[in-house]
This record gives structure tokens, C-alpha cells and sequence, in this order.
């Protein structure tokens, strides 16, 4: 359930599957930007990834339910309900039915070097503020990437990480932290998921 004035982070992803990493940079991004909810937004498919190998919605939604070990984590299927593919327009129609609440756009440093890839993602940066969590071999290439430089006179200081949800967008901030070696594809490769 939203309040008014609540600051909720929204994770996207393909949890396929949900792993430790997923909760890790969720506390992570709960403790320093002081949100009360983060919503695990299963995607139905990523525009940017290959189909094959995806598993159903309904086992990355189970996997993800499965590791969201903290009462503050919501896994939904948001996108599959609004019929959305992508995160601009989740992003837009969420804004438009909870006015009151603060959203936050959490990502990892490795989506944040494509970041331009993805569908009118700058007038993304001007609709939500953005968190940019660490991420192995992506922390330094983010914040040298091309998206990064067009959003620094945009990006506020890691003191400043209280503030971020309140913050009138474009707004960008670069987390610091203990970077998770996790990663789903390593998962899949090494054949522990689906089980």
C-alpha cells in the first residue's frame, strides 16, 4: 500500500532468477537513500535482451517472492498489468496514479553505461531521480559514461543520498558500497536456476 509522501525505489529487472545480489544492493539502496518501500518490477522482457533463455514470468516471480526477504521489498508484475514495455512509460503512468509518492529509479552502473540505448531515456532522467548502485568492472565506467556526462551538471554528492527522492528531476547520484559478485547469468551458467 502508498502514502502520500512515501519514497519507494523501483528496481526493474528479469529476476531470472532473483539472487542475493538482488537483496544485497536493495538494502544497500533502502539504508542510504532512506526509502520505505523498493518494488521489484519483473519485467515480462527486457526490449534489450534475447527472448531465449528467459524463463516464464511465473517462475521469475516465484524466484523473486522467494528471495524478497524483507517486509519492505514489493515484487510485482506491474508492467505486465499496465501493458507496458518500457521503463519511461511504467515510470510515466505510475507518476500519474500515485502524485504524491517519491519515486526512484534504481540501477545498476552496468545499465547505467547503456543507458542510452533505452527508450527516450533522457526525458526518463527528467521524469524520476536516479540511483546508480555498484555494480563489479561497471562503478568507474559509469560515471565516465556518456550518459553520466550528460547528466553531471545534474548529479548530486553521496552526502546529499537523503535527499535524492525529494529532489525535482533530472537528479542523479552514484551510491557507494560493497559490490555484489552475484549475478544471474552467472546462475544460469553454472545451471543452478530453474531448479
Amino acid at each position: 500500500m502508498l502514502a502520500p509522501h512515501m519514497r519507494v525505489g523501483l528496481l526493474g529487472g528479469s529476476f531470472n532468477p532473483a539472487h542475493e545480489g538482488h537483496l544485497h544492493i536493495t538494502r544497500m539502496c533502502i539504508r542510504a537513500l532512506g526509502l520505505d518501500r523498493v518494488w521489484w518490477m519483473v519485467s515480462p522482457q527486457n526490449p534489450l535482451k534475447e527472448a531465449s533463455g528467459m524463463a516464464p514470468l511465473a517462475e521469475r516471480m516465484a524466484s523473486a517472492r522467494a528471495m524478497a526477504k524483507d517486509r519492505r521489498i514489493c515484487v510485482t508484475d506491474i508492467e505486465t498489468r499496465l501493458r507496458t514495455r518500457y521503463t519511461f512509460d511504467t515510470i510515466t503512468t505510475l507518476k500519474q496514479r500515485h502524485r504524491e509518492v517519491n519515486f526512484v529509479w534504481l540501477m545498476g552502473a552496468d545499465n547505467m553505461i547503456q543507458f542510452p540505448k533505452w527508450e527516450r531515456w533522457r526525458e526518463l532522467a527528467n521524469l524520476v531521480p536516479i540511483a546508480v548502485y555498484p555494480r563489479p568492472g561497471y562503478s568507474i565506467k559509469a560515471r565516465l559514461s556518456p550518459a553520466a556526462d550528460t547528466l553531471r551538471p545534474s548529479t548530486l554528492e553521496i552526502s546529499d543520498a537523503r535527499l535524492l527522492s525529494r529532489i525535482d528531476p533530472p537528479a542523479l547520484m552514484f551510491l557507494e558500497g560493497r559490490e555484489s559478485p552475484l549475478s544471474a547469468t552467472s546462475i544460469r551458467a553454472a545451471r543452478l536456476w530453474p531448479l
